[in-house]
């Protein structure tokens, strides 16, 4: 049995109903009750509580974690007791690239590392999900802010980072290894936002933004360190944040999605 912790999420949602069209026992976790399909066992349980888990991993043989929760050991130490062997860690490429301001999943990274289970490691870089945030814009004023409007990025799409986690949850071979998730082209916000509204077949105009306001509405999202990190990241990437990986298409045996794939296919949340 395989055990989706975050089930409710861009990725965890998607892996869920990956597994459960493929016939797998599987159960999914997550804070709050969930949609899901009616075949898939679904536990509430929260991974800032490690023993609420204990259900959940009952007779479960992997696991796809989610960096939540400060006590990474806690949760791996009661999925190995409940004979869980495998786990799947959906980590960050930051903490590859910057470690002392992505401590988070840097630790959940050595935590999965030091848990004596089998383990693989998958560090996406930005989400093209991460362009909700102008959904609102987008469908009252045709408009999406962002900083650094002309700096290109490598957004993967959520549902590739599922067919992914499923492929390594249900295949061997993957063991002690670290895919660096991404899309297949350099993309800037300013060519993310007209991609989404060739999507729609009306323009949809960028707003740059400073740096500052950038920071200010993040900082209602995430801690200040994570902030100025991820700002780092969109304002001055390094080589490696700005590699366009294989390891999409090395587990997959095809490239990943385009964002404007993404964008037609998420077109509901923009009209």
């Amino acid at each position: 049995m395989i055990v989706v912790t975050g089930a409710t999420g861009n990725v965890g949602r998607e892996l869920a109903g990956l597994l459960a069209a493929a016939g797998e026992q599987m159960t999914a976790v997550s804070r709050n009750a969930a949609d899901l399909p009616h075949n898939v066992r679904h536990v509430q349980a929260d991974l800032a509580d490690p023993a609420t888990l204990r259900p959940a991993f009952d007779g479960a043989e992997a696991l796809f974690l989610l960096v939540a929760g400060d006590d990474p050991h806690a949760v791996l130490a009661t999925a190995a007791h409940a004979g869980v062997r495998r786990v799947v860690l959906l980590s960050s490429q930051g903490a590859g690239t910057r470690p002392d301001s992505y401590r988070h999943p840097a630790a959940f990274e050595q935590a999965v590392k030091d848990s004596g289970l089998e383990w693989t490691l998958l560090r996406p870089g930005g989400f093209a999900s991460n362009a909700y945030a102008w959904a609102e814009s987008v469908r009252a004023r045709r408009t999406a802010a962002a900083p650094f409007g002309d700096v290109g990025l490598p957004v993967i799409d959520p549902a590739d980072i599922a067919e992914v986690a499923s492929a390594v949850l249900r295949e061997p071979g993957h063991a002690s290894r670290t895919y660096e998730l991404t899309g297949p082209e350099l993309l800037t916000p300013r060519e993310r936002a007209a991609a989404i509204g060739q999507a729609l077949g009306e323009p949809v105009r960028f707003v740059e933004q400073s740096r500052d306001e950038a920071r200010a509405q993040m900082l209602h999202l995430m801690p200040e360190p994570v902030a100025d990190a991820t700002l780092a990241i969109l304002g001055a990437p390094t080589p490696a944040e700005q590699r366009i990986s294989p390891d999409v298409e090395r587990v997959l045996g095809r490239a990943p999605r385009t964002f404007a794939t993404w964008a037609a296919r998420n077109l509901a949340a923009f009209r």
